[in-house]
């Protein structure tokens, strides 16, 4: 059962859970994982016309069902705007959030919940048109700039002009695709979000050649999964979940060869990730194939970024500081053992 309390953060009344638990068994008896998702980003989360849904986000949400349930496939989606997406995790109506969401003081103390890491390092960008001849962001004193509400996009955005001496004029949408048509139209000179969103979205416009990411990153936005206060083992399990797909790398485990280094390998290491040796789900509340689920069923991290977010895909994204620590990045995963 879930209490709900208010409290005040910024001056604003906020939905906090006082006390939850037993997320891990409600979802072991629905036999499905309920998991927040936006309601389209590509690379993401994003729905094709089979009803399917795809998306390093996505991969998360699957990850954690292989863990628990032993099936990737068993997640119910539950499409969120950015306004929708906190209430529909304090409210018990997801079991978690993985909905490209930024880690935050204020989010990960005032507002009941927990993040479980970080799926991916980011940095909030602006896009304009070519013909504008904008080379910086410091040459956008007065423009017009469509973004979301109710994101640290919109917060961002104004500390950087206010910083700067500038001044703008915000043109505000609830969905992330009103936005994008919004600035397609012409309604707005700048398109501010994530860069790596900005790349996303760039697929969608009429001519994605036409428009171009500045070269300043203004903000620090490190993304990754929610879940709720007060369920530890729930945390820890969608925590080590994401661990396993960033560790499993690094060991270089994949889903091609996982059967065949659990049958050979001799590297404890290894050994215990694929559950050959030790217990390590039993503190989860797990069998000890929970981890080599997720690597078989949805991949290590790097399978799963070069699936939807790489360099041969649509959104075409370089690793940048989302490599492994040994390959010139920041990602770096505490030890399964």
């Amino acid at each position: 059962m879930k209490k709900l309390s208010t409290i005040v953060a910024g001056g604003l009344a906020l939905v906090a859970l006082g006390a939850q638990a037993g997320t891990l068994d409600d979802v072991k008896a629905r036999g499905a994982l309920s998991c927040g998702v936006s309601t389209g980003l590509a690379g993401f989360s994003q729905k094709d016309e089979k009803g399917g849904w795809s998306g390093l986000d996505v991969d998360l949400c699957r990850a954690v069902a292989a863990a628990v349930l032993g099936d990737a496939s068993k997640v119910q989606y539950k499409p969120l705007t950015a306004k929708e997406r906190f209430t529909a995790l304090q409210s018990g109506e997801i079991d978690m959030l993985s909905r490209n969401t930024t880690w935050t003081l204020v989010r990960d103390t005032a507002l009941g919940m927990n993040f479980a890491g970080v799926a991916y390092y980011d940095g909030q960008g602006f896009m304009v048109r070519k013909s504008l001849g904008v080379k910086s962001a410091l040459e956008l004193d007065g423009a017009s700039v469509c973004t979301n509400l109710g994101t640290t996009t919109e917060l961002n955005l104004s500390d950087y002009f206010r910083a700067n001496g500038m001044k703008f004029k915000g043109v505000f949408f609830e969905k992330a695709d009103e936005v994008v048509a919004a600035y397609d139209a012409g309604r707005c000179d700048v398109y501010t979000t994530d860069q790596s969103a900005l790349a996303a979205q760039r697929t969608k416009m009429k001519n994605p050649g036409e428009h171009q990411v500045l070269p300043e990153i203004i903000s620090k936005e490190p993304l990754g999964p929610v879940v709720p206060h007060a369920d530890d083992q729930w945390f820890d399990l969608v925590k080590w979940s994401l661990n396993v797909m960033i560790e499993s790398e690094e060991l270089g485990l994949s889903s091609a060869n996982v059967d065949s280094m659990k049958a050979s390998s001799k590297n404890p290491a290894i050994r215990r990730m694929l559950g050959v040796e030790g217990d390590t789900g039993k503190n989860l509340g797990v069998d000890n194939s929970w981890s080599f689920n997720i690597i078989k069923q949805v991949g290590n991290y790097g399978e799963v970024f070069d699936r939807h977010l790489g360099e041969n895909t649509p959104v075409g994204l370089p690793r940048g500081l989302n490599r492994l620590w040994s390959k010139g990045g920041i990602l770096y995963a505490p030890p399964v053992r």
